[in-house]
């Protein structure tokens, strides 16, 4: 399927690692730049480097997106180096256990700017580029949004938020043709999903309990499917969805738990 994404500029958060990375490697497969935004360097250059070898474009952004003149200036440099925004995919964000019990106030603040300021900034700061090109705009939530998780408000609270800003900016911008759109992830095996892990007394015995409970096949989301349903939703061929939150989990929210 042609996607028409062919020398569309398109905005990564997060766009180094993990489902960033295979939105990026997806996006160049399809002909489109990706702009790739994340605070490790090191990351984003070897995975530029990789997308150069393959014959394809992209420009590496490393910023740290906790600060919103950081998220002001990727823009700009974006806009400057390659002419134009097509769309913006928020992507970055850590599940970084701040809890009610194991946590603080000023903890809570850290943990939204961390997973939910940049959301917000990056598309006020896109926003004029977007209009030009009646662009689109993907958010990443996440399933704890749903279900909860136990332990982590700030990361649960930011991606609810996410999903509520989806619909809302998704009605504020329907007089510029610019379409909204999240895409929900349950369990997908990302480097920050195996720290994660790791944190367990035994990470392959938790794993297990985690896949035993994924309704279809039994398996983790790949990166891939993530990026595949991202890349799709920004799109000409999904021009006509919008305000929608996608999951692309397995069935691991909606499907009967009984099943497992």
């Amino acid at each position: 399927m042609n996607l028409q994404l062919l020398d569309k500029v398109v905005l990564i958060t997060g766009g180094a690692k993990g489902i960033g990375a295979a939105t990026a490697r997806a996006l160049a497969e399809e002909g489109a730049v990706p702009v790739i935004v994340d605070r490790d360097r090191e990351a984003g250059e070897k995975l530029s480097a990789e997308l150069s070898r393959n014959g394809a474009r992209s420009l590496v952004i490393p910023t740290d997106l906790t600060s919103s003149e950081n998220c002001s200036r990727a823009v700009e440099q974006t806009a400057n180096e390659l002419g134009k925004i097509d769309a913006l995919i928020n992507n970055a964000g850590v599940n970084d256990r701040v809890g009610l019990e194991q946590g603080s106030p000023a903890e809570y603040v850290g943990s939204l700017e961390r997973n939910l300021l940049h959301y917000y900034n990056m598309a006020h700061y896109a926003l004029q580029h977007l209009k030009r090109a009646r662009g689109s705009i993907v958010n990443i939530s996440s399933k704890t949004a749903i279900t909860g998780q136990g332990g982590t408000s700030g990361y649960a609270s930011s991606k609810g938020a996410i999903l509520a800003l989806t619909r809302e900016w998704a009605v504020e911008l329907l007089p510029y043709g610019i379409r909204v759109n999240a895409v929900v992830p349950a369990e997908v095996m990302t480097p920050l999903y195996q720290q994660w892990l790791s944190t367990f007394p035994n990470p392959e015995e938790k794993l297990k309990t985690i896949v035993s409970k994924i309704p279809l096949e039994k398996r983790m989301t790949r990166a891939e499917e993530i990026a595949a349903m991202a890349i799709f939703l920004i799109s000409a061929k999904a021009e006509h969805i919008t305000g929608q939150h996608l999951f692309v989990d397995g069935g691991y929210v909606h499907l009967d738990r009984a099943l497992t």
